[in-house]
């Protein structure tokens, strides 16, 4: 096992690629610039190694970086209706960066932030230890807030991503990794015919602004049900409202039942991958890339929709103006911790 570190000049910044390494040679390569996935290198069933995310060709093109690729998102993964909220009576307004909402905490945000980055090693796996301090009012948010992302890779081909967060004074938090799987690897085809497998039974309304209603549906004779699993082209033919507010896909909040160890297992019959997710959060957006800008230039080919898939586990903004949601407050001094593995294998 081992870690490989590159340094690289983009535009005026300095940025350092960490590339961990397993014994069977599977590979992830992170950015300390907003902590940003490159590659994801896994084998097929038949051992060959190829690249299963989405990245760019041109390390330049991350300072934009519209679809947030492989990033971690923060201060609050996903929309906040309105770009504000309320603490103890008081007012806070963050940035309206898509439409009247705020989306992804914002710019810079985590995903456009320089972390500081350690990589380390042991016997039993490799991994890089990223830090950062948001201060008290960076894109509206109140609070002093440090936060800690841990990445390892072990000879399992687990690869763990661990958040832990404190603040200090009340705030909103709830931080993701906005990976595009792809299992076809090196981009062979779209993600229409992955299968995927969740423990839920319950989704979240959206308006026609993508915004949660309120609402907590049961995904019963929905093509929303994925307890057995599913195509990810069922959603992109239904002519089922939700998903047609989504542009032809899902881009919705599933609340875990957590009646399995796996919350999610995905599938890709042509090279034989499997994905499977586990965590303790409460929830994953799932992302069908539905709204994924075209002709980005990446290193297999260029973007189109459905390319990848995203599974965003984390609380939801919805609590914020919502009761029954999963909590995104986060207490003066309240340790914030989440974890998230993705398992890689083949059948």
């Amino acid at each position: 096992m081992e870690v490989k570190t590159d340094v690289l000049k983009v535009a005026d910044q300095e940025w350092k690629e960490f590339t961990l390494i397993n014994d069977h040679h599977m590979s992830v390569s992170i950015l300390n610039f907003g902590g940003i996935i490159t590659k994801i290198f896994a084998p097929n069933r038949d051992g060959k190694l190829e690249n299963v995310v989405l990245g760019f060709k041109n390390y330049e093109d991350y300072l934009d970086n519209p679809g947030f690729f492989g990033a971690l998102i923060g201060r609050v993964a996903g929309r906040i209706e309105q770009a504000r909220f309320e603490i103890d009576g008081k007012s806070y307004t963050v940035p309206k960066n898509e439409g009247d909402h705020h989306l992804h905490g914002g710019e810079p945000g985590f995903h456009k932030s320089i972390w500081n980055a350690q990589p380390f090693e042991n016997n039993n796996e490799v991994g890089l230890t990223l830090t950062l301090k948001s201060e008290d009012g960076a894109n509206g948010y109140p609070g002093n807030v440090t936060m800690t992302v841990t990445y390892t890779l072990n000879n399992d081909n687990a690869f763990t991503i661990t958040y832990e967060g404190t603040a200090d004074q009340k705030t909103v938090l709830t931080s993701t990794n906005h990976s595009y799987f792809n299992l076809s690897g090196n981009l062979q085809a779209d993600i229409q015919n992955h299968e995927i497998t969740l423990d839920s039974s319950k989704f979240v309304e959206l308006d026609d602004e993508l915004i949660p209603t309120g609402n907590i549906l049961d995904v019963d004779d929905t093509v929303y049900d994925f307890r057995n699993g599913r195509l990810m082209k069922d959603g992109v033919t239904s002519d089922y409202k939700q998903n047609l507010i989504a542009n032809h896909g899902y881009d919705h909040y599933f609340l875990f039942d957590h009646s399995k160890q796996e919350s999610a297992v995905v599938y890709e019959k042509e090279s034989g991958r499997t994905l499977t997710v586990t965590t303790d959060q409460p929830g994953v957006v799932m992302y069908t890339s539905n709204n994924l800008p075209e002709g980005l230039e990446l290193p297999e080919r260029e973007s189109v929709r459905y390319l990848g898939l995203c599974l965003e586990t984390q609380a939801s903004p919805a609590s914020i103006h919502h009761e029954g949601f999963p909590s995104v407050w986060l207490d003066k001094d309240e340790k914030y911790f989440a974890k998230t593995t993705f398992t890689f294998g083949v059948k």
